[in-house]
């Protein structure tokens, strides 16, 4: 063997002709898959050693036992197919001459297949000895290497070495990976891998075939739309046909997705209608309109107010008639409006005649405002004597302000 130099190594490979070989089998190996890239090899080698210093200079046998790990660089690289290169460590038994040690060895080489068991097998180490009995030296060789056998733990033909779920039966196409729905799509990238699908949806489902997978369609069976989450809206009023109660009429959602009814048919929907069942105006609530406007009715109530009366009399104190032209003035422009008037009276005098004269003063201001063109009909009087004072009976001035009149609206 040469000197293990590198050196002496490289000018080996470019020409120089001090090589030992054997023509015939001189090394036979067995090797075993583990995991991860890792294969174990065991090798023997049997050389006949002719040139050490010079060309034929030696007649010596040699023999060396040897036992690597290999690591395949595939797997950092990606798999190549037909292409393995390799790296290895390991520890051999060399002899030569009778003379043998243990030594270290390191190196690579690759594995070219020609099909998926027959291939070229090329490695090449250095051996390093320990005991300073052999000098250091490379050894080469070329052959040919046999695949058979290997372990496949999950029992799916492919064995762990190229398989992608080694500990899950899965199919060949798949590298070893399961396809539990038959979908053609291997369970690690199917989104529903019990449930056969499209490619398009993930691996999942459509059902009713409207780009929504029925995984997340609320609506599996009814075409619809993403935008409804794979549920229809037939009438297009925001509220999905599932809870649609009129899902051919748009309605509000408050509703239900129907159209708020009307049914006195006075434009003001019943839901906004305080008189649902009889036809009003919007100003009103949806009730009739009113015979007189609150205020109006309010101008009335004011003015009456100021009419006053005479001590134990039905006539009016002076001035009093621009108040009473006033009020006429409202009523007729309400015609549609009746009236109660109510009279009464300080505590001046007995209970009875204070009630008549009560009633009178109601009466008097009826007649004038008839008189001044107010509907006789609309108008109703009722006296009530003393018995609603507005103030104190005890003065002049609160006296005089409980000798009036109250005019109210009826309608």
């Amino acid at each position: 063997m040469p000197d293990a130099t590198f050196t002496d190594y490289m000018e080996d490979l470019l020409g120089n002709t001090d090589w030992n070989i054997l023509p015939s089998i001189s090394r036979i190996s067995a090797e075993k898959y583990l995991q991860k890239g890792f294969s174990l090899q065991l090798a023997g080698s049997i050389n006949k050693i002719e040139t050490i210093s010079d060309i034929d200079d030696s007649d010596f046998l040699y023999w060396s036992a040897d036992a690597i790990v290999k690591y395949d660089l595939n797997n950092l690289v990606g798999q190549t197919g037909w292409f393995d290169p390799f790296v290895f460590v390991g520890g051999s038994y060399a002899s030569l001459d009778s003379e043998g040690e243990g030594m270290a060895q390191a190196g690579l080489g690759f594995n070219a297949w020609f099909n998926e068991n027959l291939g070229l097998n090329l490695q090449t180490g250095m051996k390093m000895g320990f005991a300073d009995k052999m000098n250091d030296h490379y050894q080469t060789s070329l052959g040919l290497v046999i695949k058979f056998g290997g372990k496949d733990t999950d029992g799916d033909g492919v064995y762990d070495k190229f398989d992608a779920c080694p500990e899950v039966a899965g199919l060949v196409e798949f590298k070893g990976c399961p396809d539990a729905d038959g979908d053609g799509i291997k369970d690690s990238d199917d989104a529903c891998p019990n449930v056969a699908g499209l490619a398009a949806m993930n691996g999942c489902p459509d059902s009713d075939g409207d780009g929504v997978a029925d995984k997340d369609d609320m609506c599996p069976n009814a075409k619809g739309t993403k935008a409804n989450k794979g549920c229809p809206d037939s009438d297009g009023d925001g509220v999905l046909d599932k809870d649609d109660k009129c899902s051919n009429v748009a309605g509000p959602v408050a509703n239900a997705g129907c159209p708020w009814p009307d049914t006195d048919g006075d434009g003001v929907l019943d839901k906004d209608d305080k008189c649902p069942t009889v036809a009003g105006v919007a100003s009103e609530g949806g009730c009739e309109e009113k015979s007189i406007t609150k205020e109006a009715a309010e101008a009335i109530s004011l003015t009456a107010k100021a009419i006053l009366f005479n001590t134990g009399r039905s006539s009016f104190k002076r001035g009093i008639t621009k108040q009473l032209d006033a009020i006429a003035a409202i009523m007729n422009k309400n015609p549609k409006a009746t009236f109660a008037i109510g009279g009464h009276a300080d505590s001046t005098g007995s209970e009875a005649i204070n009630f008549k004269i009560s009633d009178k003063r109601a009466a008097a201001v009826r007649d004038y405002l008839v008189k001044k063109g107010v509907d006789a009909s609309r108008l109703s009087v009722k006296g009530f004597g003393e018995a609603f004072p507005t103030d104190s009976n005890k003065t002049r001035a609160g006296k005089a302000k409980n000798r009036r009149v109250e005019i109210k609206v009826t309608n």
